[in-house]
C-alpha cells in the first residue's frame, strides 16, 4: 500500500501523507454488522473527565469483528473495507450458509479468497488456527491470550507476531514488541501479518484532521500557571517552575523514568524475555 502525497499548495500539504487505500474494495459497510457507537468525551458516569484532550470528531458506525473465528467450514472474502475504529482494514467474510462476518484483514488476503478456521485448516494467509498446530517461523496475528476468550493481542496495523518454539503445554510468540512470551497452545492465532502496512507512516498534515478523529487539543503543562500545573510558572523556559521538580504529570505522578507496572503481577511468569531486553 502506497501513500498519498500532494503537491504543497498549502503549508499544511508540504508534509501532508495520507494511506492510499488501495486494498479497499468495498465502501460501504455491512448494516447488519454495524452498531451505534456513543461519543463520551472523555467524561466517565459520572460525567467527569477521566480521559482528556477527546470531543468532538466525525460520526462513527462500530463494525463488530469476529475475534473468536469459532464457526467452522471456508468462509469467502466479500472485500476489504476501511475501519473508521481502528487502525487496521477489515475483511467482509461469507460463509456456505450466508452468514457473514467481519475479520481483521492481513496483509495479501483480497476480494475473492477463501478462509478457513479450525485445527483442520491449513496455515495460509488469514486461516484461524490453535498454535499448536502452526509451523514454527510463521507470522500470526490476532492471538488469544485465554482460550476461547478471542483475540487480544497484535490487531493493529503492521503487526506480527512470530512463533519461536514450545515449551510444554506453551507456545513460545515473540510479539512486535521484541518480548518473547508464553502462550497457551490451545489458544487460536490468525496466518499472516495486519494489512495497512503504511498506517505507520502517515502524517495528517492538519490540526484540522486531528479534530475530525476527536482529538482535542493538548496544552503543555510548562507554559501554564503554577496554579494550574505543577511545572508551570518560571521565568522564560524554566524545567517546571524554577528548575527544582522533576517533570510531573498535573496530579504529581512522575513523568520520566517512573515505572509504572506492578512489581509482582501473575503475569510476568509467561514473560521470557521483556521487550526493552534487545
Amino acid at each position: 500500500m502506497a501513500l498519498k502525497t500532494f503537491r504543497p499548495l498549502t503549508p499544511s500539504l508540504r508534509y501532508t501523507a495520507l494511506p492510499g487505500n488501495e486494498e479497499v474494495t468495498k465502501k460501504t459497510p455491512e448494516k447488519s454488522l454495524t452498531v451505534t457507537l456513543k461519543k463520551t468525551g472523555g467524561r466517565n458516569n459520572y460525567g467527569r473527565i477521566t480521559c482528556r484532550h477527546i470531543g468532538g470528531g466525525h460520526k462513527r458506525k462500530y463494525r463488530v469483528i469476529d475475534f473468536k473465528r469459532k464457526k467452522a467450514g471456508p468462509a469467502s472474502v466479500v472485500g476489504i473495507e476501511y475501519d473508521p475504529n481502528r487502525s487496521s482494514h477489515i475483511a467482509l467474510i461469507e460463509y456456505a450458509d450466508k452468514t457473514r462476518a467481519y475479520i481483521v484483514a492481513p496483509t495479501g488476503l483480497k476480494a475473492g479468497a477463501t478462509v478457513e478456521s479450525g485445527p483442520q485448516a491449513a496455515p495460509e494467509v488469514g486461516n484461524c488456527l490453535p498454535l499448536s498446530a502452526i509451523p514454527l517461523g510463521v507470522s500470526v496475528h490476532n492471538i488469544e491470550l485465554t482460550p476461547g476468550r478471542g483475540g487480544q493481542m497484535v490487531r493493529s496495523a503492521g503487526g506480527a507476531a512470530t512463533t519461536m518454539g514450545f515449551t510444554g503445554d506453551y507456545a513460545q510468540l515473540k510479539m512486535p514488541s521484541g518480548e518473547i512470551r508464553l502462550v497457551h497452545k490451545t489458544c487460536t492465532a490468525c496466518i499472516g501479518q495486519v494489512g495497512n502496512v503504511q498506517h505507520e507512516n502517515v502524517v495528517i498534515g492538519k490540526a484540522g484532521r486531528s479534530r475530525w478523529k476527536g482529538i482535542r487539543p493538548t496544552v503543555r503543562g510548562m507554559v501554564m500557571n503554577p496554579v494550574d500545573h505543577p511545572n508551570g510558572g518560571g521565568q522564560g523556559k524554566s524545567k517546571g517552575g524554577g528548575g527544582r521538580q522533576h517533570l510531573v504529570s498535573p496530579w504529581g505522578q512522575v513523568a520520566k523514568g517512573l515505572k509504572t507496572r506492578a512489581k509482582y503481577k501473575t503475569s510476568n511468569r509467561f514473560i521470557i524475555q521483556d521487550r526493552r531486553k534487545k
